[in-house]
């Protein structure tokens, strides 16, 4: 493996009742808190009264910036941003799910900074701070709660990064299971393919004597696979939702790539579906990350292909080359998210292969060539997303 330093700055607050931790954690920052969320599921569901009773309790003087977009755009960033230079925030507070904290990380950086926010997440611009900012995390996909990723979409543009910064990461992430109960099953369904994404994205990798890394990684996979269908049939059990919600954290605070970089490819691909399409992060994943690896596959790496066969589906070797076993365990794969009723093709959501070049184009803005486990082109992405329709 390669050398390598870990540092998560995040505090992480877990389980039933932990709302309780939100006075204390935010107090020591100041009095005037910005909370950011999407739609109105939080008001739905009691989660926002609770967290004004808790911020009531701190006599704190609340802001709010709803309507958070689900690939949230750098228009509603720079509202943000403009509320908490004009109002002297202190503390911005995330309640909601991946897009929510992704937005608030924009804001944060953005309140720090006399550039357009959009030029930090263009990496034309570097972040030189930010406010201090936590998260109530209400949907288990994106790890967000516990790194210092964040993911923009330019609508205006139809661009879409992921960036982040030393400055980027929450203060502290409370994670109430109990919190995740009102996802509806389609979101569900999604954030599962998301977190297994963010882990098969750190799997595919080229570095040498990682069997500990490896390990990590195949049994977040199983147990998510073992986890998934249970809870789809029961959506207010704690224990699954438990499970579920620590499996998104782990799968993207950078403790299962220590030492080691992932490859990302299959990331940049929807990105560029859905800045171009807007369409389910985790739908997209779905769609896109099967094809990715069968394009990939070749016989120097297909024995990495194979190790996930084997140990994470059970794929029977008897009598199989190395190829027909990766195939089976790529198809194995795509076997379980259509099982939970993940979406199978592009066409699912009307795109067609007129998009094909303009979403292209989009994988290779921001450098000709992507992906770490196997270095991809244009011409790659038009081959994979016309697999993909």
């Amino acid at each position: 493996m390669d050398n390598f330093t870990y540092h998560n700055p995040t505090k992480l607050i877990f389980g039933k009742g932990q709302i309780d931790a939100l006075p204390n954690e935010v107090k020591s920052y100041g009095s005037k808190v910005l909370i950011v969320y999407g739609g109105g599921s939080i008001k739905r569901n009691g989660i926002y009264d609770n967290v004004l009773a808790k911020l009531a309790e701190m006599n704190a003087e609340v802001f709010e910036l709803p309507g958070v977009e689900p690939n949230p755009r750098i228009s509603t960033v720079r509202k943000g941003v403009e509320i908490c230079k004009n109002e002297g925030i202190d503390f911005v507070l995330a309640i909601g799910g991946g897009s929510t904290i992704d937005c608030t990380k924009a804001i944060a950086v953005g309140a720090k900074t006399d550039a357009d926010m959009w030029d930090v997440v263009t990496k034309k611009v570097e972040a030189e701070g930010a406010l201090p900012f936590g998260t109530v995390l209400t949907l288990a996909a994106t790890g967000s709660e516990m790194n210092a990723g964040s993911v923009i979409t330019n609508w205006e543009t139809n661009e879409k990064y992921g960036w982040g910064s030393p400055f980027s990461y929450p203060k502290f992430s409370i994670l109430d299971p109990t919190n995740t109960y009102s996802v509806p099953k389609d979101q569900t369904i999604y954030g599962i393919v998301d977190m297994m994404s963010h882990v098969l994205e750190h799997y595919f990798h080229q570095t040498t004597n990682t069997p500990v890394q490896d390990r990590f990684c195949e049994s977040l996979l199983i147990t998510v696979m073992e986890t998934a269908p249970k809870l789809l049939n029961d959506l207010e059990n704690y224990e699954y939702r438990e499970t579920i919600m620590l499996s998104g954290t782990l799968a993207l605070n950078n403790m299962l790539n220590m030492g080691y970089r992932g490859d990302w490819a299959s990331h940049n691909l929807e990105h560029a579906v859905s800045a171009v399409h807007d369409i389910p992060h985790g739908g997209g994943l779905a769609i896109l990350f099967p094809n990715w690896m069968k394009h990939v596959l070749d016989d120097q790496n297909v024995g990495r292909f194979v190790q996930m066969a084997t140990r994470v589906f059970d794929v029977d070797t008897a009598g199989k080359s190395d190829h027909e076993i990766a195939i089976e365990g790529i198809e194995a794969l795509r076997s379980f998210w259509t099982k939970i009723g993940a979406p199978t093709r592009l066409s699912d959501y009307n795109i067609k292969e007129s998009s094909v070049e303009i979403m292209a184009d989009k994988t290779v803005t921001a450098r000709p060539e992507y992906g770490n486990f196997k270095v991809l082109s244009k011409q790659d992405s038009i081959e994979i997303f016309k697999e993909s329709l």
